[in-house]
Order: structure tokens, then sequence, then C-alpha cells
């Protein structure tokens, strides 16, 4: 299995990581926010030397509860964030986390290599006829409901079936398009109880039947802090630890905060499987 970025085919015979990059002043984890130049420019060095093969900058908080922004200001700090990155760094993979169809354009226009939207193509009736125009992989993430309002009207028949007919859907109006370079992303925290999470994690092999790269995010996130009564910041272990999990349940690609503690579980992770 690759993954075609701008001609250069990753692949995704040894999970690979993202490295998480916030241009937005209203992450749930403070540590990952990036606002001046220097700050960006520093973090994208950093995730670069500690191996990840993808950066991915997002300019709005999606976080349970957060508020949206304008989209000409997200243009604005994406393509002005593009910009800066490719001038000091011309070879770098790197995905925007969008669900506006005219930010992925920009995006893509400026040196984007892939789009990552966290609404599937279900924000922007234009996003998945967009892909198409774009031609660059596109990351389909399963939602309950906008981020203002996510966790407060989270039901499910049967969760996993449930997001599968999501997926289903998604997949086939992305086929009608004729895309085929598709990643899916279960949405761990988006619209989820936390013991929906865990067990989404526990039967994250079951999306390996779609044959599609199973990207996940989880670092961090609130089913580790909440669960060990800790903060964001204390959370590095219990991602660690669900990371193992991740990739033994079938995960490609971890989208992350700490690129070289996710090497590491990356690394160990391929032994177990020499052995």
């Amino acid at each position: 299995m690759y993954l075609n970025l701008r001609g250069t085919l990753l692949s995704l015979q040894i999970p690979q990581i993202m490295g998480i990059l916030n241009v937005t002043s209203d992450s749930f984890y403070a540590a990952s926010r990036m606002q001046s130049e220097k700050a960006i420019l520093k973090r994208v060095e950093r995730i670069q030397e500690e191996g990840a093969s993808i950066v991915d900058i997002g300019a709005v908080s999606t976080r349970p509860g957060s508020l949206p922004i304008t989209e000409a200001e997200e243009i604005e700090k994406i393509t002005s964030s593009l910009a800066l990155i490719f001038r000091h760094f011309p070879d770098i993979h790197v995905s925007v986390d969008t669900w506006r169809a005219n930010v992925a354009k920009a995006s893509v226009e400026e040196g984007a290599a892939m789009i990552n939207d966290i609404s599937g193509g279900t924000f922007d009736e234009n996003m998945i006829p967009m892909m198409k125009e774009l031609k660059v992989p596109y990351c389909i993430t399963h939602t309950s409901g906008e981020p203002e309002v996510m966790q407060e009207r989270v039901q499910y028949n049967n969760m996993i079936s449930d997001i599968f007919q999501f997926f289903g859907r998604q997949i086939e109006k992305c086929k009608e398009f004729g895309l085929n370079d598709i990643l899916i992303d279960p949405g761990f925290g988006f619209g989820k109880t936390l013991d929906d999470n865990y067990l989404l994690l526990k039967n994250l092999s079951a999306f390996s039947s779609l044959q599609l790269t199973i990207l996940i995010g989880i670092s961090r996130k609130s089913m580790i802090y909440n669960l060990l009564d800790i903060t964001p910041t204390e959370a590095l272990n219990g991602t660690s630890a669900l990371h193992i999990v991740a990739l033994q349940q079938g995960a490609n690609i971890l989208r992350v905060h700490d690129v070289k503690e996710a090497n590491e579980v990356v690394k160990l992770y391929m032994q177990l499987q020499k052995s």
C-alpha cells in the first residue's frame, strides 16, 4: 500500500507518522499552538528531524466545543503558513486539516499534498467535487455533528455499524467523482463518549476490510486524560500505550503531537512483527 504525495510514493508497509502543526490559538493542547513565523519553522524542523513523513497543519480548532473562524481567516492563516514552510522546507509533505472546499483549493495551489477533512465531506457539499479537481489524497473522518455541538448529541444505534455506513456513503460519493487516493479516520473524540472511543479502538481492525489507508488521531485526547484524571500535558504515556494498540489493530498513519515518541512506538511494533 502506498500514498501518492505529489508524485512521491510513500510506502505504508511501515506505519508512518504525521506531525501536528496548529496555527490556531484554540487547540485543546496548548503546547501544539504555533503563532509566530519563528515558532512555526521551529516546529516543522522538529517534526522533520524526529522522523515524521507528513506535517498536518490546521488553522481551525476541531476540539469539541470550539468555535469556527471565517473562511477568509482560515485561508489567510493556512496559505501564509504554507508559503513560509515551503520557503524553508521545499521538499516537505504537508497535509491541510480543513473541511472547507475553498480552503482545500487554496492550500493545494500553495503546495499542500493532502487534505484531511474532519467532516468527511459532510460540512461543505463542495468538498468532494473539489477533491476531484485537486487530485491529492483525501482523508474522510467520521464525526457526529459540528465541533461546537458534537459532544452534546452522542447517540448511535450500533456505533461500529453506524461508522461503517457513514464511510460507505462517503466513499461512494468519492468514487462517483473519480477519487482514488482515499484515507479513512474513524474520528476518535469526534461525537463519541469515552466508552465509545475505547470500543472503537478495540474494533479498529474491522475497518481494514474497506482496504483503505487508516489514519488515527488519539494523541493526548480526552479519552486518555479524562480516564486517567490528568491533563493533556501529562497524557504522553497514555498516548504511547494506545498507539501500540492502534498499530496492532491495523492503523497505517499515526497523527501525533510527539513525533519522536511515536516513532519509538513504531520501531518497537515493527520489531514485534519480526519476532
